[in-house]
């Protein structure tokens, strides 16, 4: 399977959009109905114009079968170092199990590389076990306990 990765383009939001409603806590949160919600399109121009934030879609054959965001963050700890946090993680269901992800987060890995990151982090929520053993998989480490507080 040839993969090709590249930031995402307005014109990819309703694809990602489904992908993020394709799943139990995706089908919950996300509002996948046409038109689509001008929240995800403002949302998008944000990411978009933020030179520490990326929107990265994987495409096979022309078409998107995965995404993810990467966040770079400057931190005064680690003797001023900068982290990439990799957020909204999503492979098409169509093509999950194949070793999509791994490439894509080898790749996501190289990018925070490049980008003179130390540290590369992540969330999961606790609901997903077969994504936690993923990161696992990956050489993630549960190092921390997370917290979110809903506003």
């Amino acid at each position: 399977m040839k993969l090709h990765f590249r930031e995402a383009i307005e014109e990819d939001i309703p694809h990602l959009v489904q992908m993020l409603s394709d799943d139990e806590l995706g089908a919950e949160r996300e509002d996948n109905s046409q038109p689509i919600h001008q929240n995800y399109i403002d949302t998008f121009q944000c990411i978009a114009c933020d030179p520490n934030n990326e929107l990265s879609v994987v495409e096979s054959d022309g078409k998107i079968v995965g995404m993810l965001q990467l966040t770079f963050i400057p931190y005064l700890t680690h003797i001023g170092s900068w982290r990439c946090l990799i957020e909204g993680v999503r492979i098409h269901s169509d093509c999950r199990g194949q070793g999509l992800g791994a490439e894509f987060f080898h790749w996501a890995i190289a990018r925070a590389k490049e980008k003179k990151c130390s540290i590369v982090q992540l969330t999961s929520d606790k609901k997903r076990p077969d994504a936690l053993r993923f990161y696992e998989k990956l050489g993630f480490e549960a190092t921390h306990e997370g917290f979110k507080l809903k506003l």
